[in-house]
């Protein structure tokens, strides 16, 4: 094994999993030396696949294996607890895949064991990490907009999936609060840097008893607002703005990778901020783990494990009128 670098492992064979592999690809300071599937079959197509050295057949081996560093965990969200607890008592840095957990019970432990093994740990979110974001948030810093008063956010799509599918599967965590409304309510968290003092929202449960759509209200300690939607079955216009007392931004497209921000005063657009992706912007998740291993980090200033933890509290204040309960709401 080359000395100068990060050996990594993915737990899961699934589509995000293989987004995440091919993110790897890219970084020279990466290795995919293993992955875990259920079944020795399936993870051995994927470790085929993707040119992986070793392909288990357990989760529990690939966290046992003394030859990885670091593994991505891109199980569904029901499972986030039990795969990242095992891999962290085995000594292994984690990044664990959006919503970072099932309730903010989970999210504790996640981070108390974290703390406990002294391992890194960090909750996968893309918008955290790419360069445009970083450069928005420079200019909010420096005043641009002078004091943030509102965020309105959208991430909404129509998509057809079957009733077993992971994305709107009850048994499993699906509903658009945990899959797409994490990104809108950490992008408000990201820009505010506090909790909010109320959440309150409202959605629509589907005939398989998840929610297909929602949209959150947040309001802050000195009257700031975030205005959130989002959806698994609804077409919309994927922005964000930043409004602030002089000023606002827009995100133009928030589903995707945002590559756009436009900084408007008076009305009129003054600048205008263009970052293309490199890869498939999972590889900007993974260099920021690397980088903090690097430096002996063992949390992302970028993404902070009690933020992971506020913002599934938000989750839970939300979801409560909705009488939405996952499986694992009661197991800690």
């Amino acid at each position: 094994m080359d000395k100068n670098k990060f050996r990594w492992g993915i737990i899961s064979t699934g589509h995000i999993s293989g987004k995440f592999a091919e993110a790897l690809e890219i970084l020279p300071q990466a290795e995919l030396v293993a992955v875990a599937s259920r079944t020795q079959q399936k993870a051995k197509e994927f470790a085929d696949k993707y040119n992986i050295p070793k392909a288990y057949p357990s989760y529990k081996e690939l966290a046992n294996d003394p030859n990885v560093d670091i593994i991505y965990v891109g199980t569904p969200h029901t499972f986030h607890l039990e795969n990242s607890i095992m891999c962290m008592r085995n000594g292994k840095s984690v990044l664990c895949e959006k919503a970072f957990a099932i309730n903010a019970d989970e999210a504790r432990e996640m981070v108390r064991v974290a703390r406990e093994e002294n391992v890194f740990l960090m909750e996968a979110m893309i918008p955290r990490h790419i360069p445009l974001i970083k450069k928005v948030l420079q200019w909010i810093n420096s005043g641009k907009i002078g004091d943030v008063r509102m965020v309105k956010a959208s991430r909404c799509s129509r998509g057809n999936f079957p009733d077993e599918a992971r994305q709107l599967n009850p048994k499993l965590g699906g509903g658009s609060l945990l899959d797409v409304g994490v990104y809108v309510i950490s992008f408000a968290s990201m820009i505010f840097q506090k909790s909010p003092v109320k959440s309150i929202g409202l959605s629509h449960i589907g005939e398989i008893g998840s929610d297909e759509q929602g949209v959150a209200i947040l309001k802050y300690d000195k009257g700031e607002i975030a205005d959130l939607s989002f959806a698994l079955r609804t077409e919309a216009v994927n922005e964000a703005y930043i409004l602030g007392t002089e000023g606002y931004i827009k995100l133009h497209d928030l589903f995707a990778v945002p590559t756009k921000a436009s900084l408007v005063i008076d009305g009129k657009e003054l600048e205008t901020l263009e970052e293309p992706i490199i890869g498939n912007a999972l590889n900007y998740e993974a260099e920021e783990v690397m980088r903090c291993m690097e430096e002996g980090v063992k949390e992302s200033p970028f993404m902070p494990l009690n933020e992971s933890i506020q913002i599934m509290e938000i989750m839970d204040e939300i979801r409560k009128p909705w009488n939405l309960v996952y499986s694992n709401d009661f197991k800690i």
